[in-house]
């Protein structure tokens, strides 16, 4: 009867291990443009996190008083006052970034950057792309494509780098993939009513995984591959990215949303595309890629 305690005791164990949710690390910090978005896209993350139940997320926000830049004419006196108050925020961008230190690290099993910009102080750089390869997880969002311009390692971590975006557009996408929980829910295509379409470079289509592309130029209806989202190994790891995000009508179904162009039906399956994508990431979900 004691040894049949101490199995059940050690089964419950590794079942509550098991279940345990996973973590993920949501950097929305930026040191170029800010999207208006990010608040939104913070919310909705952190909802999709609660309902699913699979994993838990913490933030690395953006510290607030970043000073605003200089106008042209200004005075020495001001010129002064910017630089304190700009390197006052800097110290304070890069002790929020700690949590991307390799020690810190060990406490998460993904880190994503949505729609991050400009190139962020973090601690490590080589030891963040050395984590990844161990076998966690990034989810690049968006302008996480804007980030790092100077950082070719990284761009090659990721599949592609942003190089412009034209007029927001209807677009269908086409589905390459209906077996990825990021893609399963979508059909053969997917038709957004607005959004902002990137152009990449540095992008390679042999040494990524395509979930969503468009066979047509954004901008003036040239026939092309134009990549949308994808996934990819990264040694031990997993990347998955997706290039929509722009708009808060994308990531969110609130009809009080102002200007909304794309319904509720579009932000739901936007909702469960990125989903699908972390849950892909993570290891929660499976399916093959090339």
């Amino acid at each position: 009867m004691k040894i049949l305690s101490t199995l059940l005791v050690a089964l419950l164990a590794i079942t509550s291990l098991q279940a345990a949710p996973k973590k993920v690390l949501v950097v929305t910090t930026t040191t170029g443009f800010r999207h208006s978005s990010i608040p939104t896209s913070e919310k909705v993350l952190e909802q999709l996190a609660k309902d699913s139940g699979e994993f838990t997320v913490d933030f690395v926000h953006q510290p607030p008083d970043k000073p605003r830049d200089l106008k042209r004419d200004a005075t020495d006196d001001e010129k002064a006052a910017f630089k304190v108050a700009e390197d006052k925020w800097n110290e304070s961008l890069k002790a929020s970034l700690q949590k991307l230190s390799p020690e810190s690290l060990k406490n998460y099993d993904a880190v994503a950057f949505v729609s991050t910009t400009g190139a962020l102080p973090i601690p490590d750089k080589q030891g963040f792309l050395d984590w990844i390869k161990a076998g966690h997880a990034f989810i690049g969002i968006h302008a996480a494509s804007d980030t790092f311009h100077g950082w070719p390692d990284f761009v090659a971590m990721l599949g592609g780098e942003f190089a412009h975006h034209g007029p927001q557009v209807s677009v269908e996408c086409l589905n390459q993939d209906p077996q990825n929980p990021a893609t399963a829910h979508l059909g053969k295509s997917w038709t957004i009513s607005q959004e902002e379409i990137y152009q990449f470079k540095n992008y390679d289509a042999t040494k990524v995984h395509d979930l969503l592309i468009l066979d047509q130029h954004p901008e003036n209806s040239s026939a092309g591959h134009f990549p949308v989202s994808w996934c990819k190994p990264y040694g031990d790891g997993k990347v998955f990215y997706t290039s929509l995000g722009h708009r808060e009508d994308v990531w969110d179904t609130d009809p009080a949303i102002k200007d909304r162009k794309n319904d509720a039906a579009i932000s739901k399956a936007y909702q469960q595309h990125v989903l699908g994508g972390i849950e892909w990431a993570l290891g929660l979900k499976t399916a093959p890629v090339r």
